[in-house]
């Protein structure tokens, strides 16, 4: 399986941003590792599975799901959001965001037929205060009320929205593909303020969600810089570039910083493609370390480790004093895998061909390996209470105890 990278084109208009490029090549480097033998030390014990619809299909999209007081929220990119009971998976409401249009049409007579325009949800879920946020590649942001669903307001923003919404201080920040961060009014959704990142010719599809610190925003943009934004105005605070563009070609030269920063002790940890992990001053944005492992991927940070899967898939564990590396896990080359994610103690990444992979965090060695999905995983498993919640292609969602 050949590796597929998709870029979008910078300069497009708003209507076009949904139809970003997708290239993809016949370069046998990146040919997908065989999938590892695994002596199981355990057996993943799957607790439910249910569907929530048609899934984001052949899109690229990190749709995953929201746990919060019980309940897993999820959504399809046709405009489906379900609440789920965390410990048997049943559906507690339903609805359904795509809007309903009327059109005449006939060659030889008219009638009024209904059509189904999708909100073509993307990103994740998020659930806080009492509602659930998610939206979409139409510039759009829903808020519903957890208890039952109801639309509580729905707001249009500056561009597609790929990365899930953040709630901090009675704010929303929502991060668009075109290069602009925006705080809403966590009440009604109205904007309180836009900023613009800047945006290069070309980038790579997702964007970083956003990390609330100490009455600010830190967000990753794809010009390959971590900026600081003041939480209740939207003032810049600094930019500090951390992915130098380099190469002959646009395409070589994609520096995105698409995983969402991490601040540690008033450190900000992050990191870009074809760019380096660092360590940031949160108050300055002085660059404290670096390392040459590039990503666009979240990582995850314990006990004094950062865990990561790199530009070509190897599973890579980090000292977060320093930046030494502590271990890499290389037998997952090019299977397309998702964010780590921590749970009972271990690493755990799915991959495009719908397996889980469980690794030991002191070594990176296999522990357990499952088959979840033909259809694959993109997002990365969500912990969900005592489980683990994984949303596949097709839009089914399994939860996983070890």
């Amino acid at each position: 399986m050949k590796l597929r990278k998709i870029f979008c084109v910078g300069l497009l208009s708003a209507t076009m941003l949904s139809g970003c490029s997708l290239f993809s090549g016949d370069d046998d480097s990146t040919q997908m590792s065989p999938l590892p033998k695994v002596e199981n030390r355990f057996s993943p014990k799957e607790m439910w599975s249910t569907s929530v619809g048609s899934g984001v299909g052949e899109y690229y999209s990190h749709l995953s799901p929201a746990w919060q007081d019980g309940k897993i929220y999820a959504a399809a990119r046709n405009g489906v959001v379900k609440a789920l009971d965390a410990t048997s998976g049943k559906q507690i409401w339903k609805v359904d965001l795509t809007e309903k249009t009327g059109y005449l049409a006939s060659s030889s007579w008219f009638s009024f037929l209904s059509s189904s325009k999708s909100p073509k949800l993307s990103g994740g879920l998020t659930a806080e205060n009492g509602h659930v946020y998610v939206a979409g590649e139409k510039a759009e942001v829903f808020a519903l009320n957890s208890e039952d669903g109801n639309l509580a307001w729905k707001t249009t923003v500056a561009g597609e929205v790929l990365s899930r919404p953040v709630v901090d201080s009675g704010i929303i920040l929502i991060h668009t593909t075109n290069g602009m961060l925006q705080g809403l009014n966590e009440a009604d959704g109205s904007i309180r303020w836009t900023t613009n990142l800047g945006m290069p010719l070309l980038s790579l599809r997702g964007e970083s969600v956003p990390t609330a610190a100490h009455g600010a925003a830190i967000v990753g943009g794809d010009n390959g810089r971590v900026n600081a934004v003041m939480m209740d105005r939207g003032q810049l605070i600094w930019q500090q570039g951390i992915s130098q563009p380099s190469g002959a070609t646009e395409i070589d030269r994609l520096a995105d910083v698409d995983s969402s920063p991490i601040v540690v002790n008033n450190v900000v940890y992050a990191q870009g493609y074809n760019g380096s992990f660092t360590a940031l001053d949160l108050r300055s944005g002085q660059l404290l370390w670096k390392r040459d492992v590039g990503s666009v991927q979240d990582f995850v940070i314990d006990g004094g480790k950062v865990y990561l899967v790199d530009q070509s898939d190897r599973v890579v564990a980090l000292s977060l004093n320093g930046g030494d590396v502590l271990w890499r896990q290389g037998d997952l080359l090019h299977r397309g895998l998702t964010a780590p994610t921590l749970f009972d103690g271990y690493i755990v990444v799915g991959d495009s061909e719908g397996y889980l992979h469980w690794l030991d965090t002191s070594d990176g060695s296999f522990v357990a390996q499952n088959k979840v999905d033909g259809s694959g995983l993109l997002a990365a498993p969500v912990v969900a209470g005592g489980n683990l919640v994984i949303q596949a292609r097709n839009g089914d969602v399994y939860s996983y105890s070890h």
